[in-house]
């Protein structure tokens, strides 16, 4: 059998754009993001360089948890559009040169999902979910003593029915978890697989992908117990070497949301016969800090190295706050424990450190997931109180902001209303949004946009080959890789004075502008030629 062609591997050193297509672009203009807005912006991926869009759910939902409450797979959301219009973007999108991965949201359905709504009335599909009776005298008291998965939140996991049973859903009520002991759970999932595949995408993000599997007896919560009543069990290995059967006849490939503090459990899910890759929250939650960001680094590239799966890098998501804002702060590490209202924030100090950041994890080994907006240097919003829409606000008791302020809708047109996103958006864009337009990012070859551009441009160059750490002074990280062209180097000075350059030929690009005595400023960041 020869080597896998470069076609192959792509996903490999991939760099792929999340759309939250709820904030991307308004096609009809009613406020929400739709696939007609995604369509009229392809040219804009294409000439951004990315290499292929993952879609956060656009599935038929009621919108509980922004998507992830979905009530039929094979349905787009009528807010998003048609499958017919999906299958249009995955081939236009296709035609430039971009590929499309899809969610896939397994751990749990919409309460409005055919399955869910025949459970209540007293089906047989009661077995496809955790149904149980209550503890105490009259089953007054919940099944068990799990905690919620919405970080901050102290409220059950188990909703009461009215004929006195009750529900597991590790989420929101909104989000009855499923059985995957049950069979039908499972064949009905490759049949989701297979219908995406069919229609032509290349490839499947798994949400939560390390909670599928429960404990059959449902036991109580016990810290530190082996094995995990719901997180990390063994049954669930075998649940996606199923899967990687069902993508490997359409040469798709699967990256996984999973968080496990024990590197080598996480490497499991990434042998060769299970996921291709999976997402890197070690490097994501890390502080602007030389030290932890290098121990970062070389953690991931070791969990990897022995079962041969490229490294995820990705500084921001839908879930988590903003670079600009969060490399701004006193804390520039990421905790959903530690999120809180009025957070001061110094967005000249975070845009910096954004760009620094962004040339950092676009010179690592591996694929790099990039988060819509990101490339327009767009801070954290912080939304009024009245117009949050996030559960985990809710379910917070009001003291955590939520999510919802990384999804705010995205400013295409200065002098446009709403900054060129289309109608009145479904959350309120800040008093300023339009400095951030692409339209003027485009033609400012010092903005956040035109840095990313550039970078995507080079980037290709660096490959998928090894990294070598440089000897440099204290707070400063370099490293080599091999290049097409000889060796790349990228420089990231993260110190209090500034740092001369390492021996190089010609500097390619860089986050900021080098010092008169030609050295390398705080926060700033270069590509070298070596």
């Amino acid at each position: 059998m020869g080597q896998p062609t470069h076609a192959q591997n792509w996903w490999r050193s991939a760099v792929i754009y999340q759309v939250y297509v709820r904030s991307f672009a308004d096609g009809d203009g009613d406020g929400t993001g739709d696939l007609a807005g995604v369509r009229a912006k392809l040219p804009y991926l294409a000439e951004l360089g990315v290499d292929a869009l993952w879609f956060n759910p656009w599935y038929l939902s009621p919108m509980k948890d922004g998507g992830y409450d979905v009530a039929d797979y094979r349905v787009i959301d009528p807010a998003f559009g048609t499958l017919a219009e999906a299958e249009k973007l995955i081939a236009e999108a296709k035609e430039l040169g971009i590929r499309t991965l899809v969610d896939i949201v397994p751990n749990h359905v919409s309460d409005q999902h055919p399955w869910f709504r025949a459970a209540l009335a007293g089906g047989p599909e009661r077995e496809l979910f955790h149904f149980r009776p209550g503890r105490g005298e009259h089953g007054e008291l919940p099944p068990n003593d799990w905690p919620s998965q919405f970080a901050g939140s102290a409220e059950p996991v188990w909703t009461r029915l009215p004929d006195g049973t009750w529900y597991l859903h590790l989420f929101t009520p909104e989000q009855p978890d499923l059985n995957w002991a049950h069979p039908a759970v499972r064949q009905e999932h490759e049949e989701i697989l297979r219908f995406w595949f069919e229609r032509g995408v290349a490839g499947v993000r798994i949400d939560s992908a390390a909670l599928l599997a429960k404990d059959p007896d449902l036991p109580d919560f016990v810290e530190g117990r082996d094995p995990h009543p719901y997180v990390d069990r063994d049954e669930l290995h075998d649940i996606y070497r199923s899967w990687r059967t069902v993508a490997d006849a359409y040469d798709g490939i699967f990256v996984g949301e999973v968080w496990l503090p024990d590197t080598e459990r996480f490497a499991r899910y990434l042998r060769p016969d299970e996921l291709h890759t999976a997402f890197n929250f070690s490097f994501l939650s890390c502080p602007w800090d030389a030290g932890r960001l290098r121990t970062s680094i070389d953690e991931t590239l070791a969990e990897h190295a022995p079962i041969g799966a490229p490294a995820t890098w990705v500084l921001c998501n839908h879930d988590v706050t903003r670079t600009v804002t969060r490399y701004g702060r006193v804390d520039t590490g990421f905790d959903f424990a530690t999120k809180a209202f009025g957070t001061p924030t110094d967005l000249a100090l975070g845009t910096r450190r954004a760009r620094a950041g962004a040339l950092l994890s676009l010179a690592l080994p591996g694929a790099v997931y990039l988060y819509q907006g990101e490339e327009l240097g767009l801070p954290e919003a912080e939304i009024p109180r009245d117009r949050i829409q996030d559960p985990m606000h809710f379910r917070s008791g009001g003291t955590d902001p939520g999510r919802d302020g990384c999804r705010v809708p995205l400013p295409w047109t200065a002098d446009a209303p709403y900054a060129g996103f289309g109608g009145e958006p479904w959350l309120p864009q800040p008093s300023g949004w339009s400095a951030y337009a692409a339209d003027l990012q485009a033609a400012d070859p010092g903005s956040m946009l035109s840095l990313y551009r550039a970078a995507l441009t080079i980037r290709p160059e660096f490959g998928d080959g090894p990294l070598t750490w440089l000897p440099v002074p204290e707070g400063v990280l370099a490293f080599a890789r091999p290049g097409q062209e000889g060796r790349l180097l990228c420089v990231v000075n993260l110190a209090d004075a500034p740092a001369d350059l390492p021996a190089h030929s010609r500097l390619l690009l860089g986050s900021g502008p080098l010092d008169p005595q030609g050295r390398l400023p705080k926060d700033t960041a270069v590509w070298l030629r070596g």
